[in-house]
C-alpha cells in the first residue's frame, strides 16, 4: 500500500484534499517525505548481523499508520519543509514509538500487533525487551546529531513515557479520580510523544518559535484523543491488529471500562463481573458477546464524546497558527483521529 493511500485512508489528506494545485503539491510532499522516512527507518534499523536486523525491523515491516512522522511533516510546513533535519527528526519519534511497542506488548502479554504475532511471542520476552532498548538507543544517537534542544526534548519525552507506563501499572492513589488518573496517564504515555512529533517539525524547519507551545498543546491533546479512540477500537477488534477486547481481557481499565465502573447501575456491575468471569474462564464466545454489549453501551458513547472534546480542544490550540493550508491540514488530521471510531 502506498503512503498516499495510507494518508487518504486514515487522515483525510489525500483524495479529499487535491482540488487545488497547492493541495496536490502538499500531498505530494507528504507522500515523498514519508517514503524517505520509511527508507531511513529501514536503514537506521541496521545493526550488523542478520538476526538483530530481523528482530529490530519486525514491527516496522508489520506496517503502521506513521502518525507521528506525518505530524512532523505537517508542522514543518510552517517553516522550511525541505530541511533534511525534518526527515531525521521524524525518524527519531517513530523509532521511540516502535521501541515502546516492543515493551508494551511484553507488559500487556499481547498476542497480536498490527495483524502479526507480537515480537515477544515470536522471539521471546528477553529479546523483545532488549530490542526495544536497542531502538531507543538508536533514536538517542540520531537525536544527538540534531542538537542539544532535540536531545532535551527526546529525554523529557522518554521520561514522561516511562512515568505514564509506571502510573498505568500502579493505578490511582487512594481517593483519586480513576478517570482523571487515566487521562493523565494518556497525556504522558501517548500525548507526550505526539506532542514531541508536532514540535520537532517546528524545531527542525526554522518555523517561528512562537508556534512551538500551541503545537505542543495540539499534539498532546490530539494524542489523548487518539488513545481514547483506540480504547473504542479495542472493542471492535480487527482494525487494531489485535483480537476483540484484548485490553479488556488483560484487565486494562480502558475508558469504556472506567465509565462502566463509575456507574452504580446493577446492569453495569453485572456486565463488569461477566467480562471478568468470562476472561478468567477462557469462555471466548461469552466474552466476545459481552464485549459487543460494552461496545454498544452508553459507556462507549461517553468515551467517544470525551475523545471529541479533547479533539476540539486540540483544534482550539491552533488559533494562533496562521490560516492556510497547513492549519487546514492539521484540523483535518485532528478530525480524522476522532472519526476513527465510526
Amino acid at each position: 500500500m502506498s503512503h498516499i493511500t495510507t494518508i487518504a485512508a486514515n487522515f483525510g489528506l489525500g483524495a479529499a484534499m487535491t482540488s487545488t494545485p497547492e493541495e496536490r503539491a502538499l500531498v505530494k510532499r507528504l507522500d515523498s517525505g514519508l517514503q524517505t522516512i520509511e527508507a531511513g527507518l529501514a536503514e537506521n534499523l541496521h545493526f550488523g548481523d542478520e538476526y538483530t536486523n530481523t528482530v529490530a525491523r519486525y514491527l516496522l515491516e508489520a506496517g503502521g499508520k506513521r502518525v507521528r512522522p506525518l505530524l512532523a511533516l505537517l508542522t514543518a510546513e510552517l517553516g522550511d519543509s525541505d530541511c533534511r533535519d525534518v526527515l531525521l527528526a521524524a525518524q527519531v519519534v517513530e523509532l521511540i514509538h516502535l521501541a515502546t511497542l516492543y515493551h508494551d506488548d511484553v507488559m500487556d502479554d499481547a498476542d497480536l500487533r498490527r495483524g502479526v504475532p507480537t515480537a515477544h511471542t515470536k522471539f521471546g520476552n528477553s529479546i523483545a525487551i532488549i530490542t526495544g532498548d536497542l531502538l531507543l538507543a538508536r533514536a538517542s544517537s540520531l537525536a544527538s546529531t540534531l542538537g542539544d534542544e532535540m536531545v532535551r526534548l527526546h529525554a523529557s519525552t522518554f521520561e514522561r513515557l516511562c512515568l505514564g507506563q509506571l502510573h498505568e501499572i500502579t493505578g490511582p492513589t487512594s481517593g483519586a479520580d480513576p478517570i482523571e488518573h487515566y487521562l493523565h496517564v494518556l497525556a504522558d504515555k501517548t500525548g507526550s510523544l505526539i506532542a514531541a512529533s508536532a514540535m520537532v517539525g517546528v524545531m527542525t524547519s526554522n518555523a517561528p518559535a512562537e508556534f512551538g507551545e500551541p503545537l505542543r498543546e495540539f499534539g498532546e491533546k490530539i494524542g489523548v484523543a487518539f488513545q481514547i479512540i483506540d480504547d473504542v477500537l479495542d472493542l471492535n477488534g480487527g482494525e487494531t491488529g489485535k483480537s476483540k477486547g484484548t485490553d479488556v481481557r488483560h484487565g486494562v481499565a480502558t475508558m469504556p471500562v472506567l465509565f462502566m465502573r463509575q456507574s452504580t447501575d446493577a446492569d453495569a456491575r453485572a456486565l463488569d463481573e461477566g467480562l471478568t468471569a468470562a476472561a478468567a474462564a477462557g469462555d471466548d464466545a461469552r466474552f466476545e458477546t459481552l464485549v459487543d454489549e460494552l461496545r454498544a453501551s452508553r459507556f462507549t458513547a461517553e468515551t467517544i464524546a470525551t475523545a471529541q472534546r479533547w479533539g476540539t480542544e486540540a483544534v482550539t490550540a491552533l488559533a494562533v497558527i496562521p490560516d492556510g493550508l497547513t492549519k487546514q491540514s492539521l484540523t483535518r488530521f485532528a478530525s480524522r483521529v476522532v472519526e476513527r471510531s465510526h
